[in-house]
């Protein structure tokens, strides 16, 4: 209950990801006990709080109205009263609200507690069977445009293992994007985690784009990519090998070089131009 004489808490309590029976007895007590639920979709969040008898009262908190609920919910805190914020699935600001919300708490000296538990982007890198020594979660990537087209490259550049959410009707386009720049590295789609159809598919970006073309995937979807492999800079022939490569898939100079950036933008960027030269001047000549 609140206490006037005292501030209140903020917790952030990690909710199952798909099976109800991952929830943790610690997040179980808290919701119990807390004044307050902030929940992303109250209706969603009711069947988990059915489940494990939990009758707390709850408040609407989603992206469109985070900003606007933080005067209130802080000065709530500033009472004494207690509160778990949740998300749909999984732990809370992690591609979710709340993140804008625990800021704020922690800017007015309020005490923020994170209870542990399921976590999609981890679920999906155990199961991918990718290397977890050193990795990185992107949360989902841009629809479109010049930022779609830099994180793609990072991803393709990175040499840790990479994670990052995405919708079923873009993920057959995503891996086509990716398809280039991988090469043969090997990608994990993680489909339906902890749920009865959970499924994981590995293989080249291009495979799976092909497979997700053909069954167009249904449910929520974490992909992970393999690092790229330490290896000794591309040198000579062997970086011309591989631009002459790429601009036989159809990459032009100036994608190459932003491709290659860590070798020097501006020297791939003249030996791309070069080559498709070379290689224009030396093609057949119509009859």
């Amino acid at each position: 209950m609140a206490d006037s004489q005292q501030q209140g808490c903020l917790y952030l309590v990690a909710t199952p990801i798909g099976n109800l029976e991952d929830i943790t007895l610690r997040a179980i007590r808290v919701l119990r006990e807390v004044d307050l639920v902030a929940a992303e979709d109250t209706r969603h969040a009711r069947i988990l709080l059915n489940r494990i008898e939990v009758r707390t009262p709850t408040l609407s908190l989603f992206e469109a109205n985070e900003e606007q609920r933080i005067p209130g919910i802080i000065e709530k805190l500033h009472q004494g009263t207690t509160i778990a914020l949740i998300s749909d699935a999984g732990t809370p600001t992690l591609s979710d609200p709340g993140y804008r919300l625990a800021k704020a708490c922690r800017a007015e000296g309020l005490t923020v507690e994170v209870i542990p538990g399921p976590s999609a982007p981890i679920q999906a890198l155990l199961l991918s069977g990718l290397s977890p020594a050193r990795f990185r979660f992107l949360g989902f990537l841009p629809r479109k445009g010049r930022a779609r087209q830099d994180l793609v490259r990072e991803i393709a550049a990175a040499r840790d293992t990479v994670l990052f959410f995405e919708s079923p009707r873009r993920l057959a386009a995503t891996l086509d994007d990716l398809a280039p720049e991988l090469g043969g590295r090997e990608v994990a789609v993680a489909r339906e985690m902890t749920k009865l159809h959970e499924e994981v598919l590995r293989g080249r970006a291009d495979e799976l784009a092909e497979r997700f073309r053909e069954t167009p995937p249904r449910g929520e979807i974490t992909v992970a990519v393999t690092g790229r492999e330490d290896s000794a800079p591309l040198e000579g022939p062997a970086l011309e090998q591989e631009i002459e490569q790429r601009l036989a898939r159809g990459q032009g100079p100036r994608q190459i070089a932003e491709a290659l950036a860590e070798l020097g933008k501006r020297r791939v960027y003249q030996l791309a131009l070069s080559l498709r030269d070379r290689l224009h001047d030396s093609s057949p000549s119509e009859a």
